[in-house]
Protein backbone atom coordinates (compact mmCIF):
# COMPACT_ATOMS: atom_id res chain seq x y z
CA UNK A 1 0.00 0.00 0.00
CA UNK A 2 1.77 2.96 -1.36
CA UNK A 3 -0.62 5.44 0.89
CA UNK A 4 -4.19 6.02 2.23
CA UNK A 5 -6.16 9.19 1.83
CA UNK A 6 -7.54 9.71 5.12
CA UNK A 7 -9.64 13.15 4.15
CA UNK A 8 -9.74 15.55 0.37
CA UNK A 9 -11.13 18.71 0.40
CA UNK A 10 -11.13 21.14 -2.74
CA UNK A 11 -9.24 24.31 -1.98
CA UNK A 12 -9.97 25.58 -5.36
CA UNK A 13 -11.54 24.77 -8.72
CA UNK A 14 -9.97 26.88 -11.21
CA UNK A 15 -10.81 27.28 -14.96
CA UNK A 16 -8.56 23.91 -16.12
CA UNK A 17 -7.70 22.51 -12.93
CA UNK A 18 -8.65 21.96 -9.27
CA UNK A 19 -5.91 22.59 -6.01
CA UNK A 20 -6.91 19.71 -3.68
CA UNK A 21 -6.10 18.98 -0.11
CA UNK A 22 -5.51 15.73 0.97
CA UNK A 23 -4.58 14.36 4.63
CA UNK A 24 -2.36 11.03 3.53
CA UNK A 25 -1.68 7.97 5.88
CA UNK A 26 1.80 7.15 3.91
CA UNK A 27 3.28 3.68 3.58
CA UNK A 28 5.76 4.19 6.32
CA UNK A 29 3.08 5.37 8.87
CA UNK A 30 3.59 9.35 8.05
CA UNK A 31 0.82 10.89 7.89
CA UNK A 32 0.52 14.15 6.14
CA UNK A 33 -1.39 16.87 4.57
CA UNK A 34 -0.67 17.37 0.55
CA UNK A 35 -1.72 20.14 -1.89
CA UNK A 36 -2.22 18.65 -5.34
CA UNK A 37 -3.20 20.20 -9.10
CA UNK A 38 -5.52 17.95 -10.73
CA UNK A 39 -5.04 18.22 -13.83
CA UNK A 40 -7.37 17.30 -16.86
CA UNK A 41 -3.81 16.08 -19.15
CA UNK A 42 -2.40 17.85 -21.95
CA UNK A 43 -1.13 16.98 -25.53
CA UNK A 44 2.04 18.62 -27.17
CA UNK A 45 3.50 17.99 -30.62
CA UNK A 46 6.92 18.55 -32.57
CA UNK A 47 5.82 19.05 -35.54
CA UNK A 48 7.95 19.02 -38.77
CA UNK A 49 8.14 21.06 -41.81
CA UNK A 50 10.57 18.49 -43.28
CA UNK A 51 13.02 16.07 -41.66
CA UNK A 52 15.06 19.11 -40.04
CA UNK A 53 13.11 21.92 -39.53
CA UNK A 54 10.33 22.10 -36.64
CA UNK A 55 7.61 24.58 -35.92
CA UNK A 56 8.03 26.22 -32.67
CA UNK A 57 6.03 29.00 -30.62
CA UNK A 58 7.04 31.51 -29.03
CA UNK A 59 4.11 32.75 -26.50
CA UNK A 60 3.89 35.08 -23.95
CA UNK A 61 3.49 33.25 -20.38
CA UNK A 62 2.21 35.48 -17.63
CA UNK A 63 3.44 33.25 -14.92
CA UNK A 64 6.92 33.99 -15.70
CA UNK A 65 6.27 37.37 -17.38
CA UNK A 66 7.96 37.12 -20.69
CA UNK A 67 7.59 35.50 -24.40
CA UNK A 68 9.30 31.73 -23.84
CA UNK A 69 9.59 28.99 -27.01
CA UNK A 70 7.94 26.10 -26.87
CA UNK A 71 6.18 23.56 -29.09
CA UNK A 72 2.15 23.44 -29.61
CA UNK A 73 0.55 22.31 -26.98
CA UNK A 74 -3.14 22.65 -24.85
CA UNK A 75 -5.25 21.02 -22.21
CA UNK A 76 -7.25 18.17 -23.27
CA UNK A 77 -10.83 18.95 -23.47
CA UNK A 78 -13.97 16.63 -21.66
CA UNK A 79 -13.91 13.40 -23.48
CA UNK A 80 -11.36 14.53 -25.91
CA UNK A 81 -8.56 11.96 -26.76
CA UNK A 82 -4.34 12.95 -27.10
CA UNK A 83 -4.30 12.73 -30.49
CA UNK A 84 -7.72 14.58 -30.94
CA UNK A 85 -6.08 17.51 -28.31
CA UNK A 86 -3.09 17.28 -30.51
CA UNK A 87 -4.22 18.11 -33.80
CA UNK A 88 -6.75 20.84 -32.46
CA UNK A 89 -4.28 22.24 -30.88
CA UNK A 90 -1.82 22.30 -33.61
CA UNK A 91 -4.04 23.71 -35.96
CA UNK A 92 -5.42 26.46 -33.64
CA UNK A 93 -1.66 27.56 -32.33
CA UNK A 94 0.37 27.19 -35.76
CA UNK A 95 -1.64 27.35 -39.20
CA UNK A 96 -0.73 23.51 -39.11
CA UNK A 97 -2.98 20.22 -40.21
CA UNK A 98 -0.39 17.44 -40.35
CA UNK A 99 -1.10 14.29 -41.95
CA UNK A 100 1.82 12.10 -39.78
CA UNK A 101 1.38 11.97 -36.12
CA UNK A 102 3.07 9.35 -33.95
CA UNK A 103 2.89 9.53 -30.22
CA UNK A 104 6.04 9.73 -28.87
CA UNK A 105 5.44 9.17 -25.46
CA UNK A 106 4.27 10.98 -22.13
CA UNK A 107 5.85 12.98 -19.27
CA UNK A 108 4.91 14.25 -15.90
CA UNK A 109 6.21 17.75 -15.57
CA UNK A 110 5.58 18.55 -11.50
CA UNK A 111 4.96 14.97 -9.90
CA UNK A 112 5.91 17.01 -6.35
CA UNK A 113 2.47 18.62 -6.87
CA UNK A 114 0.18 18.26 -9.84
CA UNK A 115 -1.01 14.57 -11.82
CA UNK A 116 -0.92 16.52 -14.91
CA UNK A 117 0.37 14.13 -17.67
CA UNK A 118 1.14 15.59 -20.83
CA UNK A 119 1.24 13.08 -24.37
CA UNK A 120 3.81 14.33 -26.63
CA UNK A 121 3.47 13.37 -30.74
CA UNK A 122 5.15 13.66 -33.42
CA UNK A 123 3.59 15.75 -36.38
CA UNK A 124 4.56 15.63 -39.59
CA UNK A 125 4.06 16.26 -43.53
CA UNK A 126 2.26 19.76 -42.65
CA UNK A 127 -0.06 21.56 -44.51
CA UNK A 128 -1.43 25.34 -43.74
CA UNK A 129 -5.07 25.67 -42.85
CA UNK A 130 -6.42 28.60 -40.79
CA UNK A 131 -4.82 29.78 -36.91
CA UNK A 132 -7.19 30.13 -34.85
CA UNK A 133 -5.75 31.42 -31.35
CA UNK A 134 -7.51 31.39 -27.84
CA UNK A 135 -8.07 35.70 -27.05
CA UNK A 136 -5.49 35.13 -24.37
CA UNK A 137 -2.60 33.31 -26.77
CA UNK A 138 -0.38 35.83 -27.48
CA UNK A 139 1.92 33.97 -30.14
CA UNK A 140 4.07 33.81 -32.90
CA UNK A 141 5.43 30.54 -35.16
CA UNK A 142 8.78 29.98 -36.26
CA UNK A 143 10.62 27.48 -38.05
CA UNK A 144 13.16 26.26 -36.65
CA UNK A 145 16.31 23.94 -37.52
CA UNK A 146 16.08 21.20 -35.58
CA UNK A 147 19.98 21.28 -34.68
CA UNK A 148 19.30 25.23 -33.64
CA UNK A 149 16.37 24.33 -31.65
CA UNK A 150 19.23 21.83 -29.82
CA UNK A 151 21.47 24.19 -28.95
CA UNK A 152 18.74 26.72 -27.70
CA UNK A 153 18.30 23.91 -25.10
CA UNK A 154 21.82 24.39 -24.61
CA UNK A 155 22.13 27.77 -24.36
CA UNK A 156 19.22 28.22 -21.80
CA UNK A 157 17.06 30.12 -24.45
CA UNK A 158 14.44 27.40 -24.52
CA UNK A 159 13.63 26.11 -20.87
CA UNK A 160 10.72 24.92 -21.12
CA UNK A 161 10.37 21.10 -19.39
CA UNK A 162 7.50 19.74 -22.53
CA UNK A 163 9.19 21.56 -24.96
CA UNK A 164 12.91 20.04 -23.87
CA UNK A 165 11.61 16.73 -23.24
CA UNK A 166 9.50 16.78 -27.02
CA UNK A 167 12.77 18.18 -28.63
CA UNK A 168 14.94 15.34 -27.18
CA UNK A 169 12.24 12.38 -27.83
CA UNK A 170 11.66 14.15 -31.46
CA UNK A 171 15.66 13.86 -32.36
CA UNK A 172 15.80 10.73 -31.51
CA UNK A 173 12.96 9.84 -33.20
CA UNK A 174 14.54 11.20 -36.49
CA UNK A 175 17.55 9.06 -35.98
CA UNK A 176 15.88 5.90 -35.55
CA UNK A 177 13.41 6.47 -38.62
CA UNK A 178 13.91 6.50 -41.98
CA UNK A 179 12.54 9.88 -43.08
CA UNK A 180 9.69 8.98 -46.15
CA UNK A 181 9.28 12.12 -47.25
Amino acid sequence: MPSKVNKRVTLLHGRVFELIRENVTLANGVTVDLDIIRHPGASAMVPLSDKDTVILIKQYRHSVGDFIWEIPAGTLDPDETPLECAKRELAEETGFLADEWQKMGEITPVPGYSDERIHIFIAANLKPTEQNLDEDEMLNVHEVKVDNAIEMIHKGIIQDGKTIAGLFMALHWLKEKRWEH
